[in-house]
């Protein structure tokens, strides 16, 4: 653990991105250690989830460099190998149960067990026993969903923006604590929040987007 605490697992260099002619981030640049939660604020459409979608590897930089892992996106890998993420709405085959699209998706990689799968889902508050088809589940339904699959195989890194969508206040008191708990455990966690309060309670350190710049606030303590 030591190892991982000291060394940065995702470098972030002069990064820029491009659509056409609007320059969405401009020189971006950011370090991530294992075992630290990263916040990212900053208003609707200033960048902070191109940035996640370049880190993730679905969209490529224009400029600069994303390594993760000791891993350049992009050149020695598509995507990072250990990740667990939520972009944007969680999508799922709506006609199956939660449990069943999980054990679909675990079946791409076979890193997790049903008896992991049954686990994680309980960990997010939701009866893997549930006969229900996700067409049926509410919206904070879903978003547990969405962290169980994002966290089901044990990532190295976590990135999540927005991930308290649609949840109650003892969802959100409930997946903060899970969170806390990755984190000791040594999982790198980047964070985009609108709520200054997730981002007090969870966040090592805080950046702010704006206009495609990204710049550190401090510490959130």
């Amino acid at each position: 653990m030591a190892d991982a605490e000291n060394s940065d697992y995702v470098v972030v260099d002069r990064v820029t991105k491009r659509f056409g002619e609007e320059m969405v981030l401009k020189e971006t640049t950011m370090t991530m250690k294992r075992g630290k939660v990263y916040g990212i604020v900053g208003n609707n459409g200033s960048g902070k989830t191109v940035l996640m979608k370049c880190i993730c590897g679905f969209l490529p930089v224009t400029s600069g460099s994303i390594c993760v892992g000791q891993k350049y996106i992009g050149r020695d890998t598509d995507f990072p190998e250990s990740l667990g993420l939520i972009i944007e709405t969680p999508g799922f085959l709506t006609e199956y149960t939660g449990r069943k699209n999980l054990e679909i998706l675990a079946d791409l990689k076979r890193k997790v067990s049903g008896k992991g799968i049954r686990e994680c889902l309980q960990k997010v508050g939701l009866d893997p026993d549930l006969k229900k088809p996700v067409s049926k589940y509410s919206l904070g339904m879903r978003q547990r969903l969405g962290i169980a699959q994002a966290i089901m195989e044990d990532p190295d890194l976590l990135i999540l923006d927005e991930p308290f969508n649609g949840l109650d206040k003892h969802g959100v008191e409930e997946i903060r604590k899970i969170l806390l708990e990755l984190k000791k455990e040594g999982t790198g966690i980047l964070l985009a929040s609108h709520n200054a309060e997730d981002i007090r309670i969870l966040c090592d350190r805080v950046f702010e987007m704006d206009g495609g710049i990204l710049r550190e606030r401090g510490t959130a303590q």
